[in-house]
C-alpha cells in the first residue's frame, strides 16, 4: 500500500483463535527464506529465536501442510527452509495484500481523504 494513503489495512487470516497468516508472519517467512534459519530470520526482524519459533509453530499448526521445515543442528547449526506449501502460501498472501491495497484506492477513499485533516488538531476545542 502507498505510504501517502491515510489508511492501514492489516490483513490477517484466522485459524480458530490463532492468526494463521498476517503481515509479520509473512515477513518472517521471507526472512527465513532469505537467511535459511529461524534464528537468523528472527534476528533480522529484531525478534528473539523463541518468538520466531513460536510464530513458525503457530503457522505450521494452522495450515494443512507445514510452511517451514527445519533440519537438525550439527556443529555448524541447523537450518530452516520454506516448504512448497510455505512458498505457495506466502505468494498467495502477498498477492491478496496487493489486491486489497488496489481495491481500497477508489472513490470512497478519495472522498474520505478529502474530508480528513492532514493532521489532528491539538485539541477538540481548537
Amino acid at each position: 500500500m502507498e505510504a501517502s494513503l491515510p489508511i492501514k489495512i492489516k490483513l490477517q487470516l484466522m485459524c480458530g483463535e490463532e492468526i494463521a497468516m498476517g503481515p509479520g508472519k509473512a515477513d518472517l517467512l521471507e526472512a527465513i527464506r532469505d537467511t535459511g534459519s529461524i534464528s537468523r530470520g528472527g534476528r533480522a526482524m529484531g525478534m528473539s529465536y523463541r518468538r520466531a519459533w513460536l510464530l513458525v509453530d503457530t503457522m505450521n499448526r494452522c495450515w494443512r501442510e507445514p510452511l517451514v521445515e527445519t533440519s537438525p543442528g550439527s556443529h555448524h547449526g541447523g537450518g530452516a527452509r520454506l516448504t512448497v506449501a510455505g512458498v505457495r502460501v506466502l505468494a498467495l498472501y502477498r498477492t491478496l495484500q496487493d489486491n486489497v491495497a488496489r481495491t481500497v484506492q477508489g472513490v470512497e477513499l478519495a472522498e474520505l481523504q478529502a474530508a480528513m485533516r492532514k493532521a489532528p488538531k491539538s485539541s477538540q476545542k481548537d
